[in-house]
C-alpha cells in the first residue's frame, strides 16, 4: 500500500512528537531536577532520618493523582526503612530543609506492574514535585549556637535559676509560631526544673545575660507526635532564637562591686545614717531605667530603715564618702514579682550604680579638728565677741559652696547673736587669733533639709576651713553698752546740753559717742553703733514721747536683770 506524502508527512509529526514526550527517565533508574536550593543547608537527609515533607504527586501528562496539600497535612515518615515506595526513598537522601526537588521515578521503583487501585495504573511512571520542610534523627540532642556573646559573663544559667529572654520561636523551615516580641513582654520561668520543654530546659543552661544563641531541638524534645495546637505540628523540630535578658537565683543575695574606693575612708555608713548619693539604675541588660543625675538631685534617704527597697538598704551600708559602687538587687530585694509601672519589669534584676555624696547621723554633733595653733594661744573666743575669720567652705565630697578669699573680705560675727548656722557657734568658741581648724557640720546645725537654694542643697553636710583673723572681746552677758570708768554722778545733767531738763535723742547720741570717743565707755562689738543707742534710748524713754525726764532716767543698776539700759 502506498502511502500519500500527506500521511507520511503526519506520521512523520507523530514519531517526533511520541519522540520528545516520551518518558526522560531511564526504566531502572530514578530522574532527580532541582528546582530549588537553599544557599545555607546544614544537614541533608541520611538513611535512617525522619523528615516531613509537601508533595504533589503527578503523572507524566501533568495529571495529579495525590498531594499532601490538599491534605493539608505533610507527609512524615523515616527514609530508608521501606515505609515509602523505592523511588522516594532514593530521592529524598541528600535533600536539605527547604529544597525542592522535581522527581521522576520509574515503575520498577514505585507500583510496577501492579499499579495501586485505582489511584495508579500499573507500569506507571511517576513525578513529585517534593518540598523538604524538616529533618531530624531519634538519636539528635539539642544543638545550640551562640552567634553573640559578651565580653564580659560573670554567671551563666544553671539548673533551678529564675530567668528573663526573648525568643523567636520558628520551624525548621523557618515558619515563625512564636514569638515574646510580637506580644512585647519577656518570657519569664525557672530553668531546668520542669516548667519548659525538654530541649528549652537543656538549652537555656550555661547561657551568659546579653548571649543570643539558636536552640534546635528534636520533636523529642519539644511537642512531640502531637505538636501544640495548630501552630506547631507533630513530629516538628523546634527551631528558638533566644536573647537572655536577665538571671537569678531565688537564693541570691545582694552583690556589691566596688569600683572607686577614696584613699582616706575616716567613716563608713551605719544603720540610721542619712545619706545622699547620686545613682544611675538599670536592669541587668543594661535597659536604663532611672537616674537622679537626669533630676540633677541627689538622692536623700535614711539607711537599714526600711525607706527604700531592702537591696538597696542593705547595699549602701559600709560605704565611704566619695565612694562608688555597684549594687545588683535580685527581684525578692526590689520590686519583686509585680515590678513597678513601666520601666521595671516584674520579676527583674536591679543594677544600680552609685556615688555617695555624704552621710551623717541625726546624733552627730560638730566635729572640730585644729589643723594649726599657735605656740601662744590667747586669749580664747566666747560668746559675745566680735571675731573676723577667713574659710573655704565645701560639701563632704569635696564641691566648693563659698570661700571669703574669693569674696575679697573676712567674715565678721558676734559669737552668740544668732548670725550664723549653730554649727558654725560650736565651732568658733575657745579658739584664739591665727588658729586654723576645719569643721565637719551635719545638717540639723547647718542648712538643715532645705539648704540654700541654688548653693548648699538639703540635707547637707558642710565642711569649713577655718582661720580667726581677729577677735574683740565682748561685753558681759546682757550688756550692749558698759562704762570704763566710775560714772559721773551727773550723768543726766551733762547729757542735757541745752539745760532744758529733757534729754533729746541727738543729745543722748552725742555723750554717749563721746564717751565712746574718749575711751570712758564701750558699745558691744560687732553691732551697729546708732542702733545700740537708740534702743539705749528707747529704753529710758518710759513714756515713749522722744524724750527722757531726770525720773525716767535709770542705770543699769537700777534696773530689773532683763532690761538692757545704762
Amino acid at each position: 500500500m502506498r502511502l500519500s506524502v500527506h500521511v507520511m508527512i503526519y506520521l512523520a509529526l507523530l514519531i517526533t512528537f511520541v519522540a520528545c514526550n516520551a518518558p526522560p527517565v531511564p526504566l531502572d533508574d530514578i530522574v532527580v531536577e532541582k528546582t530549588f536550593v537553599p544557599e545555607k543547608c546544614e544537614r541533608a537527609v541520611k538513611s535512617g532520618d525522619f523528615v516531613r515533607y509537601h508533595y504533589n504527586g503527578m503523572f507524566p501528562d501533568g495529571k495529579k493523582f495525590d498531594s499532601s496539600y490538599d491534605r493539608g497535612s505533610t507527609y512524615n515518615v523515616y527514609v530508608g526503612k521501606k515505609q515509602l515506595i523505592e523511588g522516594m526513598d532514593k530521592a529524598l537522601v541528600g535533600m536539605c530543609v527547604n529544597e525542592r526537588r522535581l522527581v521522576k521515578i520509574p515503575p520498577a521503583l514505585a507500583y510496577g506492574k501492579n499499579g495501586y487501585g485505582d489511584v495508579i495504573p500499573p507500569d506507571a511512571i511517576l513525578h513529585f514535585d517534593v518540598l523538604l520542610l524538616d529533618i531530624w534523627n531519634p538519636e539528635d540532642t539539642v544543638q545550640t549556637q551562640t552567634y553573640y556573646k559578651p565580653e564580659k559573663c560573670s554567671r551563666t544559667v544553671q539548673v533551678s535559676d529564675f530567668i528573663r529572654y526573648h525568643y523567636n520561636g520558628t520551624l525548621l523551615d523557618g515558619t515563625l509560631f512564636d514569638s515574646s516580641h510580637n506580644r512585647m513582654r519577656t518570657y519569664d520561668t525557672y530553668v531546668g526544673i520542669g516548667w519548659l520543654i525538654a530541649g528549652m530546659d537543656q538549652g537555656l543552661l550555661g547561657m551568659c545575660v546579653g548571649e543570643k544563641r539558636i536552640i534546635t531541638m528534636p520533636p523529642s524534645l519539644g511537642y512531640g507526635e502531637n505538636g501544640d495546637g495548630s501552630d506547631i505540628p507533630g513530629q516538628a523540630s523546634l527551631v528558638f532564637d533566644v536573647i537572655l535578658l536577665d538571671l537569678h537565683n531565688p537564693k541570691d543575695t545582694i552583690s556589691v562591686e566596688q569600683q572607686v574606693v577614696p584613699e582616706t575612708c575616716t567613716r563608713k555608713s551605719q544603720e540610721g545614717d542619712f545619706m545622699r548619693y547620686h545613682y544611675n539604675g538599670s536592669l541587668l541588660d543594661g535597659t536604663f531605667f532611672d537616674s537622679s543625675y537626669s533630676r540633677n538631685r541627689t538622692y536623700d534617704t535614711y539607711i537599714g530603715k526600711g525607706y527604700v527597697i531592702a537591696g538597696m538598704d542593705q547595699g549602701l551600708l559600709g560605704v565611704c564618702i566619695g565612694e562608688r559602687r555597684r549594687i545588683i538587687i535580685p527581684p525578692h530585694l526590689g520590686y519583686g514579682e509585680e515590678g513597678t509601672g513601666t520601666k521595671i519589669p516584674g520579676s527583674a534584676v536591679l543594677v544600680f550604680d552609685i556615688h555617695v555624696m555624704d552621710f551623717h547621723n541625726p546624733s552627730d554633733t560638730v566635729q572640730i579638728t585644729n589643723s594649726y595653733k599657735p605656740d601662744s594661744c590667747s586669749p580664747l573666743s566666747k560668746k559675745g565677741d566680735f571675731v573676723k575669720c577667713h574659710y573655704n567652705a565645701s560639701l563632704l565630697d569635696g564641691t566648693p559652696i563659698g570661700s571669703t578669699h574669693s569674696f575679697g573680705k573676712t567674715y565678721d560675727v558676734v559669737l552668740g547673736a544668732g548670725q550664723m548656722v549653730p554649727g558654725m557657734e560650736v565651732g568658733l568658741k575657745d579658739m584664739c587669733v591665727g588658729e586654723k581648724r576645719i569643721l565637719v557640720i551635719p545638717p540639723h546645725l547647718g542648712y538643715g533639709e532645705r539648704g540654700v537654694e541654688g548653693e548648699v542643697p538639703g540635707s547637707a553636710v558642710l565642711v569649713f576651713d577655718i582661720e580667726m583673723i581677729s577677735l574683740e572681746e565682748g561685753l558681759p552677758d546682757g550688756y550692749m553698752f558698759i562704762w570704763n570708768s566710775e560714772v559721773s554722778p551727773n550723768l543726766f545733767t551733762e547729757m542735757d546740753k541745752n539745760k532744758d531738763s529733757n534729754v533729746e535723742p541727738s543729745e543722748f547720741t552725742d555723750y554717749i559717742l563721746r564717751q565712746v570717743n574718749d575711751g570712758k565707755g564701750r558699745l558691744a562689738p560687732g553691732f551697729d553703733a546708732n542702733r545700740i543707742i537708740d534702743n539705749m534710748f528707747s529704753n529710758q524713754d518710759r513714756n515713749s514721747d522722744g524724750k527722757i525726764t531726770a525720773d525716767e532716767f535709770k542705770l543699769k543698776a537700777d534696773e530689773p536683770a532683763n532690761h538692757d539700759e545704762l
